[in-house]
């Protein structure tokens, strides 16, 4: 098998792939158009992955990257693959996954294990469209723009003080999330490192733009999300049981929507390891604390590696 039947799903973010059984031999001509399909689109979908399992996934996983272990600081869930659990977080804010650390992942691999009745879908957001609509003015702030990062908050963080209302198992897994401290200073437009393009990296890990007051940080931290989570830019899919979604980490962001009331979600995510980002002049980001190093090697991509 040597093409696959990609369908549009929006004209600036997101495809559904039919015909493919990931759970199957795929060979290495399908696998590569699976990537191209990925890095066009952002993010992927399969419909009907019912014999896929955990093993399978990571199989399948380990064809498009190096998985990564679970996550930097959550460790007590899995090794490999991170359940991704109602009962502890419910990632409902605009984020770009691990961007604390310096080698910000690849790609994630998300899986529908357990959905609720109603509710639930995640929406994605395309930072590639995002930085090309930006106005000249914008983009010459942007791109000599630098961010702070930080894992002070995790998924559920939406910055409205809700620490106090959390349960024990939140207040559990938000200890965990930050029982290793990790600050990194990224630049806000970075090159995409497979297809050159220029992206805008965000997010809720941001702590504070460089250079700017706390102030000045959240004003304009505001301006430029908005860019970014405009409708157009968007895609916001409905899980089925045996559904698979894989999104480019490096040109997107994603929100669960956190409206399925106290039902039980759970998916399952394994992440694929990447590089470290570079400014439009090549200067790469800068830890500022914490080792990465135990999370995942960074990866150049064979296309730029050769």
């Amino acid at each position: 098998m040597s093409s696959i039947d990609v369908v549009k799903l929006g004209a600036n973010i997101g495809a559904r792939i039919d015909g493919v059984d990931v759970s199957g031999n795929l060979d290495a001509a399908t696998v590569s158009a699976i990537n191209d399909a990925l890095l066009e689109h952002k993010v992927i979908f399969f419909r009907g992955q019912h014999e896929l399992d955990d093993e399978g996934q990571l199989a399948f996983a380990r064809l498009l990257g190096t998985p990564t272990i679970a996550h930097p600081t959550v460790t007590s869930r899995g090794d490999r693959i991170l359940p991704i659990d109602s009962r502890y977080d419910k990632a409902n804010s605009w984020h770009t996954d691990v961007t604390f650390v310096d080698r910000i992942p690849k790609a994630s691999l998300l899986r529908a294990v357990t959905l609720p009745s109603y509710g639930g879908t995640t929406t994605w957001a395309s930072t590639e469209v995002a930085y090309e609509r930006l106005p000249a003015p914008l983009r010459a702030l942007v791109e000599n723009l630098w961010a702070v990062h930080t894992n002070e908050f995790d998924y559920a963080a939406d910055y409205d003080g809700r620490h106090e209302q959390l349960g024990d198992n939140e207040r559990q897994y938000r200890d965990e999330f930050t029982s290793q401290y990790f600050e990194t200073e990224h630049p806000v437009v970075r090159v995409h490192p497979e297809t050159g393009k220029r992206v805008l990296v965000l997010g809720h890990f941001i702590k504070q733009f460089v250079g700017l007051s706390a102030a000045e940080s959240a004003t304009l931290f505001q301006l430029l999300q908005n860019r970014v989570t405009k409708l157009e830019n968007t895609i916001r899919w409905q899980w089925e049981l045996g559904d698979l979604a894989i999104w480019d980490n490096r040109a997107t962001q994603h929100y669960a929507v956190a409206d399925y009331d106290d039902q039980f979600r759970r998916l399952s995510r394994i992440t694929l390891a990447g590089d470290v980002p570079v400014d439009i002049r090549g200067e790469r980001s800068r830890v500022i604390a914490g080792d990465a190093s135990h999370y995942a090697d960074v990866t150049v991509p064979v296309s730029l590696a050769s």
